[in-house]
């Protein structure tokens, strides 16, 4: 998996992952023009729509209706040193599940890779590097 990142002008960045591209800013209140989701903001959606991504495939292998699905990720703000430390994430179902299907459903969106990564923090190795026509 890889990203690459662009820095684009003022606080604004392009994200391109595969074949796709974001963009990623501030509001006016940081510096920004408010044109793309801040930072935060992509980890948010990144966690929510990884858990509604297991929700449907936990109503679709059982011939539920999938239609109406809603996740609502939120997350408070910690200091020393500044994260998010806190996350809460409901799943709103089209329809009411019964007990059986309400474990199954936890146990579905708990599956969910970014929360595990969340879960199990991994090792990040921060490199500075310049390019290589820079460097000579």
């Amino acid at each position: 998996m890889e990203a690459i990142i662009r820095y684009l002008d003022g606080v604004k960045f392009e994200v391109e992952a595969g074949r796709h591209r974001v963009i990623c800013d501030q509001p006016a209140t940081s510096q920004g023009a408010d044109c793309g989701m801040t930072p935060p903001d992509f980890l948010l959606a990144s966690l929510g729509t990884c858990c509604g991504f297991y929700a449907v495939q936990y109503l679709r292998t059982r011939d539920l209706d999938s239609g109406g699905l809603q996740i609502r990720v939120t997350a408070q703000k910690a200091k020393n040193p500044s994260r998010l430390a806190k996350f809460q994430i409901e799943v709103e179902t089209p329809f009411p599940l019964d007990e059986r299907q309400r474990e199954g459903m936890l146990r579905a969106v708990k599956s969910c890779l970014i929360h595990h990564t969340l879960q199990n923090p991994p090792e990040i190795d921060i490199r500075i590097s310049v390019p290589v026509s820079a460097a000579g």
